[in-house]
């Protein structure tokens, strides 16, 4: 039975079976049997495959990656999970269970700049993105009536000075605290410390204005100008500590010429950074993602 559908009505002449939808993403060491294992469980467990993706790194010594998804009613899908465990526990294992009908709860923190928050929130009510946005956070003011009017939460947390920082992390730390599965650094002008990541423990992905690793850190379209560059690009990553340097998840470009001032380079570069932060931010919230080292495996 295919359904593109979160939730699914199989229904027989009297009465109406609901089947819910889940995912299962893991990776592991490459050897033979993975698919035929994960398969005959699924099965066996009367559960009907929807989708499978995959991919290896390497047949010979590489890493195993699998974005399954399938269907199956109250019965099948009770306690599944915990019954996965012997055949993760075979292969060597890293994985989870999603669940499409709990979208994951995200929270986008922005400075001035609010191409990428419209963009995002603009998506998020016409239900384009798998996920619901909990609340957004700000350095600025400048946005609060624009996103409560929509009835989210809006929280101004200053950063006044670099001795304020901590600060302002510890702020943002107490709101996102158990009420977020992902943050959305939605041109929000403040690196974020390991401190902070590492206590926050949820994934944090930033849209950068350039096509990494060209043109890091500050006034990205001027200097690309400068070097009359042909291509002007948008990249999306996870944060690590290290600045700008986390597993790319999505990248795009647009053609420019000489003709293009830095204020038409910065508005066609605008238009670029929020269709590439959507596409991260989706495929993330679809378990889409899964990170292979400093890169990824997107399916």
């Amino acid at each position: 039975m295919n359904a593109p559908n979160a939730l699914l009505e199989a229904q027989d002449s009297t009465n109406p079976i609901v089947l819910s939808r889940r995912r299962l993403v893991a990776s592991c060491p490459d050897q033979p049997g993975i698919v035929s294992a994960v398969s005959r469980f699924l099965h066996d467990a009367g559960a009907n495959i929807i989708q499978s993706d995959q991919y290896s790194s390497d047949p010979f010594g590489g890493t195993f990656y699998l974005r399954m998804e399938f269907a199956g009613n109250d019965e099948v899908i009770e306690g599944l999970a915990e019954r996965f465990g012997v055949v993760a526990e075979r292969f060597g294992m890293t994985w989870r269970f999603g669940n499409p009908d709990r979208p994951k709860r995200v929270a986008i923190l922005v400075s001035k700049e609010d191409h990428c928050l419209q963009d995002l929130l603009y998506r998020w009510r016409r239900n384009e993105l798998e996920a619901q946005v909990v609340l957004v956070a700000s350095n600025h003011p400048d946005h609060r009536a624009a996103v409560e009017a929509l009835g989210l939460p809006f929280h101004h947390i200053p950063v006044a000075s670099k001795s304020g920082k901590p600060e302002a992390e510890r702020q943002l730390l107490e709101v996102l605290d158990g009420n977020c599965d992902l943050v959305v650094l939605a041109r929000y002008m403040q690196i974020l410390s390991g401190d902070f990541l590492r206590r926050a423990g949820i994934p944090v992905i930033n849209i950068h204005h350039s096509f990494l690793p060209a043109f890091a850190g500050a006034g990205p379209y001027g200097r690309a100008r400068e070097r009359g560059v042909k291509l002007i690009g948008a990249t999306a990553h996870y944060v690590t500590e290290e600045l700008d340097e986390g597993p790319i998840i999505e990248q795009d470009v647009n053609r420019v010429n000489h003709r293009h001032d830095v204020a038409a380079l910065t508005r066609l570069g605008a238009d670029v950074e929020r269709t590439v932060l959507a596409r991260a931010v989706g495929w993330h919230c679809e378990d889409r993602v899964l990170r292979h080292g400093n890169t990824t495996v997107v399916f």
